[in-house]
C-alpha cells in the first residue's frame, strides 16, 4: 500500500456494467460447477441436496450471487471439494464490501492489533444484523435490497475476524457516549446492540472504552480513525468521511497517530466503567 490512497466515491452504492460480477464470485461460481459436473449432478440435485433452489445455485454457478458460508459447507460436503470453496470464501464475502472498502479490508485481515475511534456509530466489526441493516436502510443514494442484503451479510462476515486464533488480534474499540446513544432502528435494536458490546467487551482480544459527553474537547475530535499493526509490523491508518477513503502508512505520519491513540485511552472511561455505563443505558431503554 502506498504512502497515501484516497478515492472519490460518489457512487460507492452502485456497481456498473462492468462491476455486475465480480471475479471472485465468479471464480467460486467456476469451482461449483467443475464440482457438480465431477460428482455428476444436474444444478437441481446439488440444490436438493444443500437445501436450496436450483434458481440460487445457478445465480451462484453463473457469478451473479455470492455464496453465503453455509452454502459454501454444504456445497464442501456434497461435492467432496476438499477446502477449495471454503478457502475463496473470504474473497466472496470481501466483493460484497463497497468498493471503497476493500482494499482496507485486506490490510484488515492481515493485522495482528486495530485500533479504532468512533464519534458517529457503533463500529461495524460491533453492530448487530439489525443495526447494521438499519443503517445501511438509511444510505443516500438508497441502495436497492439485495446490495442492503449483500453488505449486511458482508459485515457479519467480517466480524469472524474478532475470534480469529491464527494469528489472534488484539482489538481496542474506543466510542463517543454519543454514537451508543444514537437510537438506530428501534429501542429493541438498540437493547439488542447494546447486549451485543457487552458480550464483545468480555472478549479476552477485545477492549472497550466508551468516550463520555462529559469530557467535552479532547484529542479526538477531528474525526473517526483506524490504526492497524500487521504480521510484519508494519503500521497503517485509515480514515474515512463521506466514503472518501484515506490510508496512510509513512511511519512519521502514522507515529502521529499513534500518539494521538494513546491521548485518546486515557481521555476515556476504561474498560469496567465503559461496561457499567452501557449497562446502565440497557436499563434506560
Amino acid at each position: 500500500m502506498g504512502r497515501t490512497t484516497q478515492r472519490e466515491c460518489g457512487t460507492a452504492g452502485r456497481r456498473g456494467p462492468d462491476q455486475e460480477r465480480p471475479a471472485a464470485w465468479s471464480a467460486y461460481g467456476k469451482l461449483v460447477r467443475l464440482f457438480r459436473e465431477r460428482a455428476g449432478l444436474t444444478q437441481q440435485a446439488l440444490a436438493d441436496a444443500i437445501g436450496y433452489s436450483m434458481e440460487q445455485v445457478a445465480s451462484v454457478e453463473q457469478g451473479r450471487r455470492p455464496a453465503k458460508a453455509v452454502f459454501t459447507e454444504a456445497a464442501e460436503r456434497v461435492l467432496d471439494a476438499g477446502g477449495a470453496l471454503r478457502v475463496l470464501q473470504p474473497d466472496v464475502d470481501r466483493a460484497k464490501l463497497p468498493l471503497f472498502f476493500q482494499d482496507f479490508a485486506l490490510l484488515e485481515a492481515e493485522a495482528v492489533s486495530r485500533f479504532s475511534y468512533d464519534p458517529m456509530l457503533v463500529p461495524g466489526l460491533l453492530q448487530t444484523e439489525a443495526y447494521a441493516q438499519a443503517l445501511l436502510e438509511a444510505h443516500f443514494p438508497p441502495l436497492d435490497a439485495e446490495t442492503v442484503e449483500q453488505r449486511v451479510a458482508a459485515r457479519m462476515a467480517r466480524q469472524s475476524l474478532l475470534a480469529r486464533k491464527s494469528p489472534p488480534i488484539v482489538f481496542v474499540f474506543i466510542v463517543e457516549e454519543s454514537a451508543i446513544r444514537r437510537l438506530i432502528g428501534n429501542t429493541t435494536v438498540m437493547r439488542q446492540q447494546l447486549a451485543r458490546l457487552l458480550e464483545c467487551s468480555a472478549m479476552r482480544n477485545v477492549e472497550l472504552q466508551i468516550m463520555p459527553t462529559a469530557r467535552g474537547a479532547h484529542s479526538g475530535l477531528n474525526g473517526p480513525m483506524v490504526l492497524l499493526e500487521s504480521t510484519d509490523r508494519k503500521q497503517h491508518v485509515y480514515v474515512e468521511a463521506q466514503d472518501i477513503v484515506s490510508v496512510r502508512s509513512d511511519r512519521h505520519e502514522v507515529s502521529e497517530f499513534w500518539l494521538r491513540y494513546g491521548t485518546l485511552r486515557t481521555q476515556a472511561l476504561n474498560t469496567e466503567e465503559s461496561s457499567c455505563l452501557i449497562e446502565r443505558m440497557v436499563g434506560e431503554l
